[in-house]
């Protein structure tokens, strides 16, 4: 092959991020955006609150990345509190479909009774299930209301960067009885040709003894459908096997999961009438 694989810069991952927005579908012309919420007790100290995600190129989709209540305010409504924010503001940007992430040993049963259904699932070399779940908040569904509301004497307000650090402190705390903490290894890597021009990149990510993800693969439009998208796919595998991890997950829409599909990777999920009018999809493959 006559490319030379380099390293990814910060600008060329934001680009490779910018030209995958240009394909997909769209619903709605909104930024990319970040919030944290939070609960406080009397004393100022966090005893719950989330990290959330609304993403213009996941298609006017919010994802509710971690949420967390304190061991001692869980079972006062405190979660369905957070719940209900965060779809009130998803309702606000004009989203209509909020995802999310759980395990058998977390909450599954508590977001079902608000309303979300499983799309996905994955059992994990430690015996546990991941769940990936949905609400499409143009739908009716009853809203869940706890039988302890005593919660409600706490507010749910914004937060900030040190917020977020520590729901997720806490949430990694209470992942860490039932899971190992992976290392992380980053394979942010591009193809250039004998100009140094960029032609190709990948994100990926893999656990050390876990999982592998390829977050983002891109190949610019004259050099596609040349091998070079299921080169990049091989060096992920080659990698991931180096560190010991079963398998690669990653996400598809109906617009390309052929490609994958071909490369060996199989449905686990299918997430139907996101965008609006197409479905996306969740693939792995055991190396």
């Amino acid at each position: 092959m006559d490319h030379k694989i380099e390293d990814l810069t910060k600008e060329e991952a934001r680009y490779i991020g910018e030209k995958i927005n240009e394909i997909v579908p769209h619903e709605v012309d909104a930024d990319e955006e970040e919030f944290v919420l939070k609960v406080e007790n009397e004393n100022g100290e966090i005893i719950g609150g989330c990290v959330a995600e609304a993403y213009e190129y996941q298609w006017s989709r919010v994802f509710l990345e971690d949420l967390w209540v304190d061991e001692h305010y869980r079972h006062h409504g405190i979660g369905s509190m957070i719940i209900r924010e965060v779809e009130r503001i998803a309702r606000e940007k004009g989203c209509r479909v909020v995802t999310l992430g759980t395990a058998s040993y977390m909450a599954r049963p508590f977001y079902e009774k608000h309303g979300y259904t499983v799309f996905t699932t994955l059992k994990k070399a430690t015996g546990y299930i991941s769940y990936s779940l949905v609400k499409y908040l143009d739908r009716d569904t009853p809203d869940y209301v706890p039988t302890n509301n005593s919660g409600k004497r706490f507010k749910v307000s914004f937060g900030n960067e040190d917020d977020a650090d520590a729901i997720q402190d806490g949430l990694d705390q209470y992942d860490e009885i039932y899971e190992p903490k992976y290392e992380n290894v980053c394979f942010y890597k591009k193809l250039v040709d004998k100009d140094g021009s960029f032609i190709a990149g990948v994100i990926a990510d893999v656990e050390m003894g876990g999982n592998a993800f390829v977050d983002a693969l891109f190949v610019e439009a004259p050099l596609r459908l040349k091998g070079l998208g299921t080169f990049f796919l091989q060096e992920v595998e080659k990698m991931a096997k180096e560190n010991a991890a079963s398998m690669i997950l990653t996400n598809a829409g109906d617009w390309n999961v052929d490609f994958f599909k071909k490369n060996g990777y199989l449905l686990r999920g299918e997430l139907e009438d996101v965008p609006k009018g197409h479905n996306c999809y969740e693939l792995y493959k055991k190396i």
